[in-house]
């Protein structure tokens, strides 16, 4: 199976006929870490290379300079055969590679047309040429079916819009390389399969695509070789047609890994811990909803994009307003009470974006963990916040959630997805909920973190806490819930119990609703 291992064993790297690109022995030192140490990769000609590892195994630092964002210790990068500095995003884009990062770099006070040609706008008599921007912005967004007004802006988006407009910008000039990291993790299953074809034609092309997924079905769908990573170093190179899960995941961790989901021995659930009652918001993204979670069980809330499941959990939480409706936590209407009451009253909502409404970047894992708990021991006495109880505290859960590395002194900013995604998961154990929300647990993190968090929200179900589980993923929703929510246009469209949660049951209800 393995392409390269007489490579490896020889200290060489993996060959392949005429690379396109080309890293050998590339290295990346930050301080304190080797990010990437004497990685060798080469992408092909008109294939899809997967890029495969852990959070924290180099994959985005290897693409990051791989796109000219930042610049390797040591080693070297061929292009063509050709040895190249690519000192700067500017430089990779005059070779021809464009990258779609995970983390959007989009300016929100702009518009769609504006973010799309930023840096490369073109001129007419010296002044921007705003009708061939708008002509050529629609354009590239026709091409990739994207439903996106050019005059729009970006800050008015969703984050799947935004992640359109992002996949658009890469679309914008000549490619030779495309970089694609995680770019389905807010599209739907039409723009998904709609961004799979611009692949085919990309590649029939002979342009290369480097791709970090921890999607098997996609490794499977459209993959051609998959390179593995660990700890930044690199491990194997595979076909991506014969690879089993089971070798990728021995490949990734150096261990063999079990069933990812956890078996759902749940109790009986108890009492009703929360019950929505024809819920509606202002700009009716949530329509009417009614639904119920009881101490013990995990609730899945399935659907589309801008289905209205987040939504209606945002409202709830007090994150979102309310036109009319009652929410009611264990009995008591709570409606339109704000998040740091429902906070302690037992209720916690956790945002499926962790950068930009989950966590503060640029602060310690101490801080964002304890964030929810300072008015409460061992994290405060009375009116004084009490730093050896908080760093005690924090300290053990980040043992018990096993945070790679495990210093809570360090910005959440430098950790990697997986890690921050933990750190999160964290806040949900500084004091005791009687209902916790999860929104989208599992964006970008690999397959040994995704099975440590399914095992983390079933011990919490199992010690009588209340799980609501909204995920685009539909396996997360059929093996992990014990009954589920289909949303479609803001309403609920059925509820779905343990023996009828199946894929086609799911999926009948994502796009119309039954004739009554």
């Amino acid at each position: 199976m393995s392409t390269s291992q007489a490579a490896v064993q020889g200290g060489g790297a993996p060959s392949s006929p005429s690379p396109l690109l080309q890293t050998i022995a590339v290295t990346k030192d930050y301080p304190g870490v080797k990010a990437l140490d004497g990685v060798h990769f080469d992408l092909r000609a008109g294939e899809v290379h997967v890029l495969f590892g852990e959070n924290g195994a180099g994959k985005s630092t290897l693409i990051s300079i791989l796109a000219g964002a930042s610049q390797p210790s040591a080693g070297r990068i061929l292009i063509d055969g050709e040895p190249v500095t690519l000192a700067s995003v500017h430089d990779a884009r005059a070779y021809g590679i464009s990258a779609v990062f995970q983390e959007f770099s989009l300016i929100p006070q702009m518009t769609v047309e504006e973010n799309l040609f930023l840096g490369a706008e073109p001129t007419r008599g010296g002044f921007t040429d705003r009708a061939r921007i708008r002509r050529e912005s629609l354009k590239i967004l026709g091409e990739l079916g994207f439903a996106l007004k050019p005059e729009q802006r970006v800050d008015h988006l969703t984050r799947a819009e935004q992640q359109m407009v992002e996949i658009a910008k890469a679309f914008r000039s000549d490619l030779s390389v495309l970089i694609l990291d995680e770019p389905t993790a807010s599209l739907t299953n039409h723009e998904t399969d709609r961004l799979f074809e611009l692949i085919g034609q990309l590649t029939g092309r002979g342009v290369g695509i480097v791709y970090i997924t921890h999607r098997m079905a996609e490794i499977q769908r459209i993959g051609d070789r998959i390179t593995v990573l660990r700890d930044g170093r690199y491990i194997d190179t595979v076909d991506a047609k014969t690879a089993s899960e089971d070798d990728l995941v021995r490949l990734m961790t150096g261990r063999v890994v079990g069933g990812i989901f956890p078996p759902i021995d749940l109790a009986a659930p108890g009492d009703t811990v929360l019950e929505v009652r024809d819920l509606t918001t202002p700009d009716e993204a949530v329509v009417q909803a009614s639904m119920h979670v009881r101490a013990g069980e995990i609730v899945g809330m399935a659907g589309l994009v801008g289905s209205g499941k987040s939504e209606l959990m945002q409202a709830c939480f007090g994150a979102g307003p309310i036109a009319s409706g009652k929410v009611m936590l264990r009995g008591r209407d709570i409606t339109g009470q704000g998040p740091r009451r429902n906070i302690r009253e037992g209720f916690l909502y956790l945002p499926a974006d962790r950068r930009s409404e989950g966590l503060m970047m640029m602060r310690s894992v101490r801080e964002n963990v304890a964030l929810a708990s300072l008015g409460i021991p061992p994290f405060s006495n009375g009116l004084v916040l009490d730093r050896a109880g908080e760093t005690q505290r924090v300290t053990a859960l980040a043992e018990r959630l096993n945070l790679s590395p495990p210093r809570i002194e360090r910005a959440v900013d430098h950790f990697s997805g997986g890690n921050q995604q933990k750190v999160m998961l964290a806040r949900s154990l500084t004091r005791n909920y009687d209902l916790i929300v999860f929104d989208e647990p599992t964006v970008g993190v690999d397959v040994g973190t995704r099975a440590s968090i399914y095992e983390f929200i079933v011990g919490l179900a199992r010690s009588g806490v209340g799980i609501v589980l909204i995920s685009s993923d539909l396996p997360e929703i059929l093996h992990l819930t014990t009954r589920a929510y289909v949303f479609y246009r803001g309403g609920v469209q059925a509820e779905l119990r343990a023996g009828e949660l199946t894929e086609e049951n799911v999926l009948a209800h994502f796009f119309e609703r039954e004739a009554a």
